[in-house]
C-alpha cells in the first residue's frame, strides 16, 4: 500500500480530470494508495479546503501558508488557533521560494519563522518548500529549533548537502514526480543517497504529474509511478519502497494506521 504524503485536493481541476472528488480517491484507492495528506496553501482557504475532505476519512489535513500565497503580514494567531485543531496534523506548507519571489524575503522569512514557532508549541511536524533558498532556509530552521517538531522537506528538487542537513535535523525528504523528468539527473543521485528510514514520496498534484503522465493534470494515483522510479534508482523493489514510505509517513505525522 502506498501514500501520498503531500497532494492539493482542493486545487484539482474536476472538470479538466473528467472527474469528481470521490472518483479520483477512489482511482487512488484502486492504485493501492490508501491515504492521503491535502496541504492548505492558504490559510483564508483553510476552512473551504478542511470541509471538502472532512467526509473522507482516508484524508488528513495539513494548515499552514505557502510563501507565494501569503500575505505581508501572516496572522500568527490565527495560524497558532487553526493548528491546534485536533483534525489537523502538520503545519504547512510553509518555507522560502526565492525562485518566483525574491522580492518577497524578508516576509517570507518572518511567515516561515511564525510557523516554526507555531509548530514547536502544538507539537506538530512542519512541511517546507524550498526552491533557491538553501541557505536561508537552514538557517531559520536551526536558530528558530524546527528539530523540535521535526518535518519534511516537500518535493525536494536539492542538493545533497541541503538533504544531508536536514536529515542531521531530523527531517524527512520528499520525492515527487519530478525525479522521473530526464533533466533530473542530480535529484536521482541524491535519492540514491537519502535513507530509506526518511524517505516519503508525494504527487504534488495537481502539479509535476510524474512520466508518463507528464502534461497531464496530476492526482494522487500517479504517487504509485513515483514510487516505481524510485525503487528502480534505489535498486529495491516496490513492495519495499511502498512499505518503509508508508510507515514513515505514518510516523512522521502520528497517525494510526487503519487496518486492511
Amino acid at each position: 500500500m502506498f501514500v501520498d504524503s503531500h497532494c492539493h485536493l482542493d486545487r484539482l481541476e474536476l472538470d479538466k480530470l473528467g472527474l469528481t472528488l470521490p472518483q479520483v480517491i477512489a482511482a487512488a484507492q484502486a492504485k493501492q494508495v490508501e491515504h492521503m495528506l491535502c496541504v492548505c496553501v492558504s490559510l483564508a482557504e483553510f476552512e473551504q479546503m478542511s470541509q471538502l475532505v472532512a467526509a473522507y476519512p482516508q484524508v488528513s489535513v495539513s494548515c499552514g501558508e505557502h510563501p507565494l500565497h501569503q500575505q505581508d503580514v501572516i496572522d500568527a494567531e490565527l495560524l497558532l488557533q487553526q493548528c491546534s485543531r485536533a483534525h489537523v496534523v502538520a503545519v504547512g506548507e510553509t518555507g522560502l521560494d526565492y525562485f518566483y519571489s525574491p522580492d518577497s524575503k524578508l516576509s517570507q522569512q518572518a511567515a516561515f519563522v511564525s510557523h516554526i514557532q507555531v509548530a514547536n508549541q502544538v507539537n506538530k511536524p512542519l512541511i517546507i518548500h524550498t526552491r533557491d533558498a538553501r541557505a536561508d532556509t537552514l538557517a531559520l530552521m536551526r536558530s528558530h529549533n524546527a528539530e523540535h517538531a521535526g518535518g519534511v522537506l516537500h518535493c525536494f528538487t536539492e542538493n545533497w548537502e541541503m538533504a544531508s542537513a536536514a536529515l542531521d535535523m531530523g527531517f524527512y525528504i520528499s520525492i515527487s514526480g519530478i525525479m522521473t523528468f530526464r533533466n533530473a539527473d542530480e535529484l536521482r543521485d541524491v535519492v540514491k543517497q537519502i535513507p530509506l528510514s526518511r524517505l516519503l514520496i508525494e504527487t504534488d498534484s495537481p502539479y509535476l504529474a510524474p512520466v508518463p503522465f507528464r502534461g497531464k493534470t496530476n492526482q494522487p494515483a500517479y504517487v504509485t509511478a513515483v514510487a516505481e522510479a524510485i525503487a528502480q534508482v534505489k535498486g529495491i523493489s516496490l513492495e519495499q519502497l511502498a512499505h518503509a514510505t508508508t510507515e514513515n509517513f505514518y510516523n512522521l505525522f502520528q497517525l494510526v494506521k487503519k487496518a486492511a
